[in-house]
């Protein structure tokens, strides 16, 4: 089994609930209602999508980083200062 790391972002949605992105792989987005889920969601969704690359013989975006080779997590984090 191959693990991969890849990209997210995570948006709240106007009518509640997230919304989570991985750009580098095509089609890959999923909702919930919290952060969390929507993580969850979107990482059955990536599985899918990559075990239909594979069965179609496509390659895997190399914005995707298999696991082992990069084990640094990446982010961003906001930090409100002052009044």
């Amino acid at each position: 089994m191959t693990r991969y790391k890849i990209p997210i972002e995570i948006r709240p949605l106007e009518e509640g609930g997230y919304l989570a992105v991985c750009p580098a792989l095509q089609g890959c987005h999923a909702e919930g209602q919290t952060i969390a889920e929507a993580i969850d969601n979107l990482q059955d969704v990536a599985r899918v999508l990559l075990e239909l690359r594979a069965e179609d013989g496509l390659p895997v975006p190399d914005e995707l980083t298999e696991q082992g080779q990069d084990r640094t997590l990446r982010g961003e984090l906001e930090v409100a200062v002052g009044a």
